[in-house]
């Protein structure tokens, strides 16, 4: 038997729920989003900040989201409102589970996630997400207004960015964007840690990074599989340590629409409008094992389109699996890494697809 664990975001559906938020209850909140994120690229990928985790920026902004009025209700009610789930998202997530136990593993809050569930009738228990809390005490006025000038201050700021150094290879921060780096720092691990509004979402605990690897680990647990059953699909930074476990253990990493920090740790790459594939390559791998998808593929590594749909159909997949690939075929791609000497065009085509299917600005987003 298989396991499936799949993240929400990406996979599943079109939100940023987070970088949602952010633009509905703070002005130009989208681009404050973008900065902090931008931000925990940077301390988990680049300088790899002991203590901090990928995913950690949904922490971040609730000091923010508190200042500017969200309270528990008003964010289920507009996550629900703002729901937006990729084509065949629902009848993918219902293939699935006849295959075998399905987890979702999400970074995003756990409102969002209720209004996921309650959407597409899938089950609270297996879902793994962020518990938030913004009712719990009632912030001082002072607080509110400096936590909104500092909302200004940041959205105000360039974009990190940062390049590989050569020919060591260390990756460095462009010197302009240096003092923006040590303002944030001073921002989050100072001033606000300070403040009660601070405190009071100080014990957060974003799953995301080492939390995402950790809920894969509990699901076997009351599954009784192991590692090398689990079949985790993924798209972004957040999902970087899950990808790496999965792998490791002998299980299948799958990268859907992914950037290129997915990318780089999954087993195969999925790119396409629907996510319906992910249910196919799930239901192959599930019948004929692991090496089936090395088994379609040309020596290149790669199919796509009508070819990637007869092969499918070729190793046995039909009925209710094949229509709604044909009806979406053109855009669909499938690659295996193992067989790429470079990788640079798959996350080029991956990141495309990835900003078509969920917008440019929420596409961008590590």
């Amino acid at each position: 038997m298989i396991q499936i664990n799949i993240d929400c975001e990406g996979p599943i559906t079109q939100n940023d729920n987070a970088f949602e938020l952010c633009e509905e209850f703070i002005p130009k909140g989208g681009e404050f989003f973008a900065r902090i994120s931008r931000y925990d690229d940077y301390l988990a990928d680049v300088e790899k900040r002991p203590g901090y985790k990928a995913g950690d920026t949904l922490r971040l902004i609730l000091p923010f989201l508190k200042a500017y009025g969200a309270t528990n209700r008003m964010i289920e009610e507009f996550s629900q409102k703002s729901l937006s789930l990729l084509p065949d998202a629902g009848p993918m997530l219902q293939r699935l589970t006849t295959i075998g136990p399905t987890f979702i593993i999400s970074t995003s809050y756990r409102p969002y996630l209720k209004a996921l569930a309650k959407t597409v009738d899938f089950p609270l228990e297996r879902i793994y997400c962020t518990d938030i809390n913004m009712n719990g005490f009632k912030p001082e006025t002072y607080e509110v207004n400096r936590i909104k000038d500092i909302a200004g201050e940041i959205t105000d700021m360039p974009l990190l960015s940062w390049h590989k150094k050569m020919p060591g290879g260390e990756e460095i921060i462009d010197e302009e964007k240096v003092l923006t780096l040590k303002r944030l720092d001073a921002i989050f691990w100072q001033e606000i840690p300070a403040m009660k509004i601070g405190q009071a979402f100080a014990g957060v605990n974003p799953v995301g990074g080492n939390e995402k690897a950790k809920a894969v680990e509990d699901s076997l647990k009351k599954t009784g599989l192991g590692l090398s059953d689990v079949i985790y699909i993924g798209d972004s930074i957040t999902d970087v340590q899950v990808l790496k476990i999965v792998k490791q253990g002998g299980g299948v990493a799958i990268s859907f629409n992914g950037n290129g920090y997915a990318i780089k740790e999954a087993n195969i790459a999925l790119i396409g409008e629907s996510p319906f594939i992910i249910a196919a390559i799930v239901w192959l791998i599930n019948l004929k094992g692991k090496e089936a998808v090395s088994d379609i593929l040309s020596d290149k590594g790669f199919l796509a389109g009508e070819s990637l749909v007869i092969a499918l159909k070729k190793n046995g997949l039909e009925g209710d699996y094949i229509e709604p690939l044909l009806a979406r075929c053109k855009t669909l791609q499938l690659f295996k890494q193992d067989r790429l000497s470079d990788i640079a065009d798959l996350i080029h085509r991956s990141e495309r697809m990835r900003k078509i299917v969920r917008g440019l600005r929420v596409g961008a987003l590590g």
